[in-house]
């Protein structure tokens, strides 16, 4: 298949700039082969699942990787804004900058410092060691450790994704509005946007019904919102993502499926990650390393049952995921569904229970 296949008109009003309130509000659409798509609400996730089922959330949390700064060389400033993508060690970052053709390696940046700054002294400074293809550099900050990790907290904003920020300015809401409420991992610099609709009356409504929950980490890369530029999939290369199932969860897992139980990944991370650690057998197993795995149609899946998800983007590779799941041609129908019956989409929009094709 082809970038093309996966290509659809979305109105600009389908996207969603503020989530559902209450998060479980949000609407779901269920998606089961061979049978006719249902409307439903977050909240009535738990009659659809069975008893014995278990539901796998990533307990990334979301950082403020996004830091405005100015450039310093010589007498030159260059305002300039970085989205912290992936940690190299205590203190170095790769990250995406804007403009990052007036950046090089040796150049000095002041985060937090404006153009006409007095002082070139700043608490979160850095220095430009490399830089790659597409705006991406490494930064090598002054500061280390915990260290660090306070001053991008001081001085950071959430990275909202650019079908978001390109409408509105990020606000103090956005800081708890783009974190689920079970976030535990710092490392994501971008929301596991399907575990957003999770409250905790929707968690007990889950342990009522004798649905097991457990949790694996995947820390999301700002590369989840770069477009596929290749027209042949097969030429397209992932970014890499750290992740990690422990053994205690790997077992816990498998012992469901042995029982009888279904799997089901809160979103599209969740579900990389475990497709990352089973086997051609289907067992699940320990993992703790990065993961670039690139899902089409085609693909056999060996851990996850179902899936809910949000809806994603034309042409993204989170599209052409949800169709290896649930077919292709289901999918075409379902999002066609979605946009006539004015389902929210995107990152703050609706949801959708997809059951594997």
């Amino acid at each position: 298949m082809r970038l093309a296949d996966f290509d659809f008109i979305l109105p600009e009003e389908s996207i969603a700039l503020r989530p559902a309130n209450p998060r479980d509000s949000a609407r779901l659409l269920l998606v089961e082969p061979g049978a006719p798509l249902q409307d439903l609400r977050v909240y009535d996730l738990p009659g659809l699942l069975r008893s014995g089922d278990i539901l796998v959330l990533n307990d990334t949390r979301v950082i403020p990787a996004r830091l405005k700064g100015v450039r310093l060389r010589g007498e030159s400033r260059v305002a300039c804004e970085a989205t912290l993508h992936k940690r190299l060690s205590a203190h170095v970052w790769t990250a995406f900058m804007r403009p990052g053709k007036k950046l090089s390696p040796g150049d000095r940046i002041a985060f937090g410092a404006t153009s006409d700054a007095a002082c070139l002294l700043s608490a979160l400074d850095a220095t430009v060691k490399e830089k790659g293809e597409g705006g991406e550099v490494t930064l090598a900050f002054d500061l280390s450790g915990p260290d660090l990790d306070v001053a991008i907290s001081e001085r950071g904003a959430m990275p909202l994704p650019p079908y978001i920020a390109a409408k509105r300015g990020e606000d103090e809401k956005d800081r708890a509005d783009y974190q689920t409420v079970y976030a535990q991992e710092d490392g994501s610099v971008a929301a596991p946007t399907a575990g957003l609709h999770f409250t905790p009356q929707l968690f007990a409504g889950l342990e009522a019904a004798g649905v097991q929950t457990a949790f694996v980490t995947l820390h999301v890369g700002a590369g989840t919102f770069l477009p596929v530029k290749s027209e042949d999939l097969s030429e397209h290369r992932m970014h890499a993502e750290w992740g990690e199932v422990d053994e205690a969860t790997a077992d816990r897992l498998n012992a469901v499926r042995a029982a009888g139980g279904r799997i089901i990944c809160v979103g599209t991370t969740s579900l990389r990650l475990l497709e990352s650690a089973a086997g051609e057998d289907g067992v699940i197993r320990p993992f703790m390393d990065e993961t670039s795995i690139f899902i089409t149609p085609g693909y056999r899946f060996r851990a996850a049952d179902g899936l809910m998800t949000n809806f994603h983007l034309p042409k993204s590779t989170l599209f052409m995921l949800v169709s290896a799941f649930a077919g292709y041609e289901t999918m075409r129908a379902a999002y066609a569904h979605a946009i006539e019956s004015g389902y929210r989409f995107y990152s703050y929009g609706d949801s959708s229970l997809l059951w594997r094709a």
